[in-house]
């Protein structure tokens, strides 16, 4: 077995292979960039080796360096886990011919493949139904736009190297071809050094079910079942399970088996994934294949009991398979959410800066289903600009779906982080969905959910009872502080949003027990104090955890996807009260401000400048995409604060309208 293994890649995944390998006995060697100095990863590795500046042009896609970081540490072999040079033919040939083992397929099979041209291509005369559409390379917009045309709208625009939903756009008309094709390109150059791009139909209502195969170097293959993987938000996967809520017995053996044959067509060597589009029916074909360890494997590795990064690492070293496809079963189901560095009550757009809080649910065995938290972060690092705005992939699984639902639900409560926007709380929102319970999914999901965005979930009555039961216990918790041995107040008015009741609450022994009209309301388990930001307790003998923070009056608590501004008042208190002046928002409808951290690519108007609604005005970059802003009503540019190339913060004003 090989005894150093070099991990030409960063966060979790990095930190990933570094954990299968200290199980395995294999040392492990880490390349980093500036922005990754003092990441998890390289405190981990037995040695670490630095390779240049932030953007992965300058770092990670540079093969040079990386070989460069092989020969200064001897390493074996070389893991690029998912992204950046994990599906670069070149590479792997570069490395053999240096005598450096490459831990992925072989490099025929990348090109066949890996690359989404080639691969459709490959597919059409393997008799393989493909989605319709452009296998050739489009040479500029105007190409673009006529292929567009005659496949017909809407489309999909691709980039050839792509994956991760990085370089990938829906165009609906010509306008959006115009405005896509040179952005995506943009995309594809920055991310994965290729700017090629395909275009093919846009199928609608579509269901994204994946086969993960392995391969070794005997000819042997096999496929380890399905991940449905249809929740997914600008093309980019948020949820994933499996195994699939859709598929039955026969469709899931039509489907291995066909994963199969074409893996075995080109040699396949390694982990990989052959993705289909599904219709409702059932009915599936051939969508791309990635030649690399997807971002899920988790939910794969956790329903089968197969560890895809040893697997790799043994195919690569020339072992064979230790199982045959009659050895592999599927026990329960599991379910991963992506945690994302991103606001969900602004869009979904990228949220930058440091955590100041991160602390994860418990792993392994909890009272509510095994946890898995696959992460490269620890409290006090920073979510950088320069890449994907992934915290971490929270895993659960349970016997079940519905438990493998339930256990996440729990495990998301327990997720805390501060200092950045994240997207908990609308993980939290589709696990209490009936819908996504039911399991009728689709790619749309997330549009057809939200058509309005996400601004949470109204409470239901047993989350106001929750809220106002925390509010009131913290509220005596503070109280009896404030004046200790004195007679804790029983009677409140609570105004938690726009209801407000009046309660009776008395502290217990274990808790609060609160009177509001209907049935008593039972605190107990309780584990807070002043100053923390989470409270643990138990309502009505069910375990739940919400987040809980100060607020000028009252207290912010968020359970799941609900936040309430909850007062606790006397009734005196609570009159007067009623006479304050609501606070209005600061007027900001003359001007474009900006969403998000990030790079401005460009500026599109100038001082002066009659601007009509829906035109460009700025293009913004963060996390390796691009975002354009467009005007949202005519107008005069009265000032533009910023120019191109400038870092600009969330809310910075770009331009002032007269």
């Amino acid at each position: 077995m090989f005894s150093k293994i070099l991990i030409a890649n960063r966060g979790e995944i990095a930190v990933r292979i570094i954990k299968t390998c200290r199980r395995m006995g294999i040392k492990t060697v880490v390349v980093y960039s500036e922005a990754d100095a003092d990441s998890m990863a390289v405190e981990m590795a037995d040695e670490a080796v630095f390779i240049g500046g932030a953007p992965a042009s300058e770092s990670y896609l540079v093969q040079d360096k990386i070989v460069d970081a092989v020969r200064q540490t001897r390493a074996e072999a070389v893991h690029p886990g998912f992204g950046f040079l994990s599906e670069n033919a070149s590479f792997a040939r570069r490395l053999a011919a240096e005598g450096i083992v490459f831990i992925g397929p072989n490099p025929h099979a990348i090109e066949a493949m890996g690359d989404k041209i080639e691969s459709k291509k490959f597919a059409a005369k393997a008799n393989v139904s493909v989605v319709p559409g452009h296998v050739g390379e489009i040479d500029d917009t105007a190409h673009a736009v006529k292929i567009s045309e005659e496949i017909g709208y809407p489309v999909m625009i691709k980039a050839s190297a792509g994956g991760g939903g990085k370089g990938i756009r829906v165009a609906w008309n010509r306008k959006d071809v115009e405005e896509g094709f040179p952005a995506v390109r943009a995309e594809a150059k920055a991310s994965f050094g290729d700017d090629r791009i395909f275009i093919e139909k846009f199928i609608e209502s579509p269901r994204h079910i994946e086969i993960q195969v392995l391969g070794d170097k005997h000819g042997n293959v096999v496929h380890l079942f399905e991940r449905e993987c249809s929740i997914q938000r600008r093309n980019q996967k948020v949820i994933e399970e499996a195994p699939s809520p859709l598929l039955d017995e026969k469709t899931r053996k039509a489907m291995g088996d066909q994963a199969v044959a074409l893996a075995k067509a080109v040699q396949y060597d390694s982990a990989g994934t052959v993705e289909f589009v599904a219709g409702q029916d059932k009915s599936f074909f051939f969508l791309e294949m990635n030649t690399r360890l997807q971002v899920e494997h988790p939910v794969t590795e956790m329903i089968t009991g197969v560890d895809l990064v040893e697997q790799m690492i043994r195919s690569a070293y020339g072992e064979k398979l230790p199982f045959a496809q009659k050895d592999l079963k599927i026990n329960g189901w599991a379910m991963e959410s992506r945690i994302y560095a991103e606001d969900p009550y602004r869009g979904f757009l990228p949220s930058i800066g440091r955590l100041v809080r991160y602390s994860p649910p418990p792993e392994g065995d909890t009272p509510y289903g095994f946890v898995r938290n696959d992460a490269g972060v620890r409290e006090g690092d920073e979510i950088s600009m320069f890449y994907d705005p992934m915290i971490s992939k929270l895993s659960t699984w349970g016997k079940t779906r519905d438990a493998a639902i339930d256990a996440m639900g729990r495990a998301l409560e327990d997720f805390h982080i501060e200092g950045l926007g994240q997207n908990i709380p609308f993980l939290a929102a589709v696990m209490d969905q009936k819908r996504f319970r039911s399991g009728k999914l689709s790619t749309n999901y997330i549009k057809d959910e939200f058509p309005d965005g996400f601004q949470g979930l109204p409470p239901t009555d047993g989350q106001r009872d929750l809220m106002e039961a925390v509010a009131i216990y913290m509220q005596s918790l503070l109280a009896l502080r404030l004046r200790p041995g004195e007679q804790p107040r029983e009677d409140w008015t609570v105004v938690a949003g726009v209801h407000k009741r009046h309660v009776k609450a008395m502290l217990t022994p274990d808790g609060l027990l609160v009177q509001n009209g209907g049935p008593d309301v039972k605190l107990t388990r309780v584990g807070w104090r002043p100053g923390q930001a989470q409270f643990r307790g138990a309502l009505n003998g069910q375990d739940f955890t919400c987040v809980v923070k100060p607020a000028a009056e009252g207290f912010i608590i968020r359970h799941r996807a609900t936040t309430l501004h909850v007062l606790v008042l006397t009734p005196r208190s609570a009159e007067l009260h009623q006479k304050l002046p609501p606070k209005k928002a600061a007027d900001t409808s003359k001007m474009v401000l900006s969403p998000m951290p990030g790079l401005v690519v460009s500026i599109d108007v100038a001082a002066g400048q009659a601007v009509r609604t829906g035109e460009v005005v700025a293009v913004l970059e963060a996390m390796k995409m691009q975002n354009i802003l467009r005007a949202e009503r005519d107008g005069t540019v009265k000032a533009v604060s910023v120019k191109a190339g400038d870092s600009v913060a969330a809310d910075e004003v770009l331009v002032e309208f007269a």
